[in-house]
């Protein structure tokens, strides 16, 4: 088990998603960064699909009723490994309790009734967790991951939750450490026309090529909400719903966009104007990020 001490301000089961049901109103969901979570499970020998924890901004505190092997991927944090004392104590010659720093990127073994911190993160939003044997929470077609617009999966942590574990696939990695891509200070993501790009002014798309918007602090799983430039509409009034895709830059009556990531609706009635082509840099974009756009050729 993984007994949930702190849960922090958002953490959950993710995995890589519900793919495949879109047609019946049901998202991708899954980690916001795909890769990361894959490259945490590899680390400790679960296969890619397996469940993790994704942590965001606060951090969490996790103790674990096994012996494990885990290993985080993600945003810039601060670990601390709390080791219980052995079973005869200090004062017959066992291991004292021990308390010691922990590094991202790389396998940690961990004992029985140990308890791994996890602070606040330093720079980015959200990091990952993988646990040997990988969260075993009922999946819910085909995966354990959380949605948090539909509701799917497991709810996220609370404190107090407990966890059940997987069984061990295989042994962790031999790396001594993988690299994390540093968060650049201005996100420039890539463009490519919308379905809807004909119901603004030829102005619109030129502004949202040209200005710099910012991260909303209303963002979420579902949607990186942008504050910048208001896009001018040709047409007036709303479409009927129609489906969405990851990275669709939605844009409402207020003129500002709004990119779609993994808990997105499958329908929606504003216009898109654009859809993102990786969506993946805005997994470690905190509010006030500086995100411009470009066309894909350039």
């Amino acid at each position: 088990m993984i007994e949930v001490l702190r849960a922090g301000a958002l953490t959950t089961v993710q995995d890589q998603g519900r793919l495949g049901w879109a047609h019946l109103g049901v998202p991708r969901s899954g980690a916001l960064d795909p890769a990361a979570l894959r490259l945490a499970n590899r680390l400790v020998g679960n296969p890619e699909p397996a469940a993790g924890l994704e942590i965001t901004l606060t951090g969490c505190t996790l103790r674990f009723t096994r012996a494990v092997t885990v290993a985080l991927t993600g945003a810039e944090v601060d670990l601390l490994v709390e080791r219980p004392p052995a079973p005869d104590g200090p004062r017959r010659g066992g291991r004292p309790a021990e308390r010691r720093p922990g590094d991202l990127g790389r396998p940690l073994s961990l004992p029985a009734g140990a308890v791994l911190r996890i602070g606040p993160a330093r720079a980015g939003l959200r990091t990952w967790l993988a646990v040997s044997g990988g969260i075993a929470v009922e999946p819910v077609l085909g995966s354990r991951a959380t949605d948090t617009l539909s509701g799917l999966g497991p709810p996220p942590l609370r404190d107090g939750d407990r966890l059940t574990l997987g069984a061990p696939a295989g042994p962790p990695a031999p790396v001594d450490l993988t690299v994390a891509p540093a968060v650049p200070a201005v996100l420039r993501l890539a463009l490519r026309p919308g379905p809807r790009q004909d119901w603004f002014t030829p102005a619109a798309l030129d502004l949202l090529l040209t200005t710099a918007y910012e991260i909303s602090p209303a963002s979420n799983r579902v949607g990186a909400r942008l504050v910048g430039a208001a896009l001018p509409r040709a047409v007036a009034g709303e479409l009927p719903s129609e489906g969405l895709v990851l990275g669709a830059v939605q844009v409402p009556p207020d003129g500002q966009p709004l990119i779609f990531l993994a808990d997105h609706p499958t329908t929606g009635g504003y216009p898109v104007i654009g859809v993102v082509e990786d969506v993946t840099p805005l997994a470690q974009a905190r509010p006030g990020t500086t995100v411009t756009f470009h066309g894909p050729q350039r």
